[in-house]
Formats: C-alpha cells, structure tokens, sequence
C-alpha cells in the first residue's frame, strides 16, 4: 500500500519530471514559434532520454529541475520504506519489538522561519539582482523540505529521541555533505576577496599567516587531553565567521589594480618608436 508520504513526493517527482522537461524543449527551440516547438519530436526525444539521444535546452534549469525529482523520488522511497513512521513498523526495528505510542507535544520547530526569510530574499532579489533571487529560493526549497522531514519525525514516536535518531538516519546522509561543500565554497569566496583587496605580498603573508594559526590551533586540540566538543565547534564558528566578516568588508572595499606588464611594455614600444619617427 502507497503510503501519503509516498504519494506526496511522487506527485512532487512528476511534476519536477514535467517541468524539466518542458523547460528543456521551450528553452532549446529558439526562434521556433511554440507550437512548433512543442511538435519537435527530436528535442522531446532529447530531454526525455536525458540529453543521450538529442538536445537538450538551457542545461542548468534542466539539471536543476532534474535534481529536485531525482531527490523527492529518493524521499518518497526512503517514506514508503518506512511506512511514513508508522508506529508497528518503527516497533518492528528496535530490540524488543515493543510498539511505541505516538507522541502528542511536538519540539520547537525553526525551519518556517528560516522559509520565510528566504521568501524575503526572493522579493528583494525581484527588485535588485537575480543572484539574490536564487540564493532565496535555495533557502526556501532547502527549509520547506527540512520542514516537512521535521515534521515527519516529530510524530514518529512517543520518544523524541527516537524520533531524532530516525530523522537524523535519514536526513544526516544529505546534510552533511551539503552543508561542507557550501560551507567550503563561501570560506573560498570570502578568502579570495581578502587576496583580491589586499597587496600582493600581503596576500602571501595573510595566507601564510592563516595556515599557520589553522595548524596551531589543529596541533592544540590534538595534543589537549581533554577538550569538549561545544569548545572546537565554538572556536570553529567563531573562525568561520571572522573569515566571512573579512571577506564582507574587503568586498565591499573592492579589488586592488590590477597592471598587465604586457600590456605597459606594449605601450611603452609604441610610445619610443613614435618618438623614433619624430
């Protein structure tokens, strides 16, 4: 038996499936009125074979459009797996086989907020920049599906650790890769407009530098025979937020100049072969 979860997250898969779809044959059917364009068997042929056999539009809505089905089926699977939490299969996987009861008083749940903030973005980037539109619709889909696994979870079992536990078996998979690969990607660019900013031979001491306090402070929690776990992840976010601070403010300041010594020395060849002909 389908599950609502299930049925949930399928109906978000076909829809993804759907969308990508049309969006790849309208946006690869250039110059093509749209009812031609809709007729172009070869470009549907394309984008339902995933580009292997034709064409394929604007690749990075598809890819997108892609993703997101590609990730609700993988949802709806691990829902049906589990049977949306139902308390006798839940039973069926812990030691004693006991079933537990359903839980009534739910944990504070932050992730609307976190939505409607993105949703504020997407206003303000319909007035200022495209790039801040994406960034808020990011935030929105990332904390709608956060939501409604929270959500889940939190009616799992009558124990919230259990029902943390399953979430967590779920969702950590994800999160955690995600969460380091955009982490990595915004340190990088908040570097870079330090390196960008500042001289050249203060980028190389800056850099050295960093390495050096990062090495430091590795070397100290390595050889501390007892450091709690709050104390590292403190020293890490507070780091962290050092950097995009410096990356905030030195972006704001602007890139130093740049000269092409080619481009000088070209310049000066012209100038001296000009004053030759005088």
């Amino acid at each position: 038996m389908l599950t609502p979860g299930f049925r949930l997250f399928f109906g978000f898969t076909a829809v993804a499936v759907a969308t990508a779809a049309v969006y790849g044959v309208a946006s690869g059917s250039a110059g093509e009125t749209e009812y031609f364009a809709v007729l172009n068997v070869e470009t549907w042929v394309g984008v339902l074979s995933l580009g292997y056999k034709g064409g394929i539009g604007d690749h990075v809505g598809y890819v997108v459009l892609m993703g997101f089905a590609l990730l609700s089926a993988l949802v709806a699977v691990f829902l049906v797996a589990f049977r949306d939490a139902d308390a006798e299969s839940v039973g069926e996987l812990t030691a004693d086989g006991r079933v537990p009861a359903t839980q009534t008083d739910l944990e504070a749940n932050y992730w609307p907020a976190l939505a409607a903030f993105g949703l504020g973005a997407m206003i303000v980037g319909l007035v200022t920049h495209a790039t801040v539109f994406v960034i808020g619709l990011v935030i929105v889909v990332a904390s709608v599906f956060e939501w409604m696994m929270a959500a889940w979870a939190d009616r799992a079992t009558a124990d919230p650790e259990v029902n943390r536990n399953l979430r967590n078996r779920i969702m950590r998979p994800v999160e955690y890769p995600v969460t380091a690969a955009l982490g990595v990607a915004v340190l990088v660019l908040a570097m870079s407009r330090v390196f960008l900013t500042v001289s050249k031979f203060s980028a190389v001491m800056v850099a050295g530098a960093v390495a050096t306090v990062i090495f430091l402070v590795a070397v100290v929690f390595a050889v501390a025979p007892r450091i709690s776990r709050s104390v590292i992840a403190g020293t890490v976010a507070l780091a962290c937020v050092g950097v995009l601070v410096a990356g905030v403010i030195t972006a704001a300041m602007g890139s130093r100049d740049f000269h092409h010594k080619g481009h000088d020395a070209e310049h000066g060849e012209q100038a001296e072969d000009h004053g030759e002909l005088e």
